[in-house]
């Protein structure tokens, strides 16, 4: 029977089974506290401050994840606020007589959290980046296949000159790049937290070190993790960082997701997901779920983002309550972002633009959508004022009679010696689109 307290995304289907779900399940955090306690002692090994022994026993009882019982470390975080108090007796317990006493030796409980939590995230990160790539991979092919492709290009909703959906593919493609480059950044600047009870270090030097400074960057050194200026305990820039780069990405992957949306209408269909997803009452339904699931990403990650942008605000030289705030939604955002770079990669590759009902599209307002070019065609031949007047009457009369716009202009004695045909045409009148898609293209 599965457990109550078993979180399996039930609820959450934008994250359920993805690889950043298991990168940041209870059983990741344990892994994760275990790794950070066990380069602990490593750490200090390698200044001469424990023996290699304590070192090798604490890795070894360290690696047995199966070992510690994470329902009962749950059930006795709530005694003393956090999970790394029951975790230290467990794991000093299993390391043994000899060696227990140097399980967590020096550190407090913060230290080992942030620095789980920067370890979970770095492995979150990771993912994030691979699917970022995927989703950059497949909007740049899109893009170089439908550089001239023309659509309706829209504006408050309504057409308003053409555009090609080749640069409608590149401007997903440079969000994507732009979350890349800021969640690579983020990720090669997380740090270990080292600090002792209120960040002096002082009891590692009680412990008989002779430079305490020199621990942090061995401790960094052991996880793989950036060598913290200052311990960070109230001075939380890695997770404000964290939260702008998931809050962004979730945006960036965001704005693609509601552009299908709004394609894949029915009456719209200018673009389809590869497989849509079904009705329990329709059959015949089709639904854009990896859109509808990237977009609903969207719109939370910015409220778990302020949550952890609120705790900032964090007294003292160690918090109560900011820091405790901070657990929960960095997790759900993590996952949460984790699962949407999933969810886009799969809409990408999948996606399908349909060309022809673009081109047909760009015939639904009667020629209106070149009134643009019109207007700056016509004012040097007709005069500006002149120019305005006659597209104004003209283009009401296309939309009442139901006439193209072409037609009406070309019974203007005025306009007999002017290329028509070419003026009113939208495929011709997509600007610099395919320079512009071009140039987004060089982007690497």
């Amino acid at each position: 029977m599965t457990s109550e307290a078993t979180d399996t995304g039930l609820l959450a289907p934008g994250w359920a089974g993805s690889p950043a779900a298991a990168a940041t399940g209870d059983t990741a955090f344990l892994r994760a506290l275990l790794d950070a306690e066990a380069a602990l002692t490593r750490a200090q090994a390698a200044l001469g401050l424990a023996p290699q022994g304590a070192a090798d026993a604490v890795t070894e009882a360290a690696a047995d994840t199966d070992a510690f019982d994470v329902a009962s470390l749950a059930e006795r975080a709530r005694g003393g606020g956090n999970p790394v108090i029951p975790l230290v007796a467990d794991l000093t317990k299993a390391v043994g007589e000899e060696y227990g006493p140097h399980v967590h030796r020096g550190a407090t409980s913060q230290d080992i959290m942030d620095t789980a939590a920067m370890l979970v995230a770095a492995r979150t990160l990771d993912l994030v980046l691979a699917d970022l790539a995927r989703t950059e991979r497949a909007l740049a092919r899109l893009a170089a296949e439908h550089r001239d492709t023309p659509m309706p290009g829209r504006t408050l909703t309504q057409h308003a000159v053409p555009t090609t959906f080749g640069l409608k593919a590149a401007g997903w493609r440079s969000l994507v790049l732009d979350a890349r480059d800021r969640v690579a950044a983020v990720r090669d600047d997380l740090p270990a937290q080292l600090g002792g009870a209120a960040g002096t270090l002082a009891a590692f030097t009680a412990y008989g070190a002779q430079d305490a400074t020199a621990l942090p960057a061995a401790y960094a050194r052991e996880l793989g993790l950036a060598e913290p200026l200052l311990p960070w305990h109230t001075l939380r820039t890695p997770v404000a960082d964290l939260a702008g780069c998931l809050a962004f990405t979730a945006g960036a992957l965001g704005k693609a997701a509601v552009d299908v949306l709004t394609l894949s209408r029915t009456e719209i269909g200018e673009v389809a997901e590869g497989s849509g997803g079904g009705s329990s009452a329709m059959p015949h339904k089709a639904n854009p779920v990896r859109a509808t699931l990237v977009a609903s990403a969207a719109r939370r990650a910015p409220q778990l983002a302020a949550t952890l942008y609120g705790a900032m605000a964090a007294e003292d030289e160690r918090p109560a309550g900011a820091w405790h705030a901070e657990w929960e939604p960095l997790r759900e955002l993590l996952r949460l972002v984790g699962g949407t770079a999933r969810n886009a990669a799969e809409l990408a590759e999948g996606l399908r633009p349909a060309p022809d009902v673009m081109r047909a599209h760009l015939g639904l307002t009667h020629g209106l959508i070149v009134s643009e070019r019109l207007s700056a065609e016509l004012a040097p031949l007709l005069g500006r004022a002149r120019a305005k007047e006659l597209l104004t009457t003209l283009a009401r009369r296309a939309t009442a009679q139901d006439r193209p716009l072409a037609e009406l202009l070309a019974k203007q004695p005025d306009l007999r010696d002017v290329d028509l045909d070419d003026l009113t045409d939208p495929t011709r009148y997509t600007g610099s689109a395919g320079a512009l898609t071009d140039r987004a293209l060089e982007r690497r």
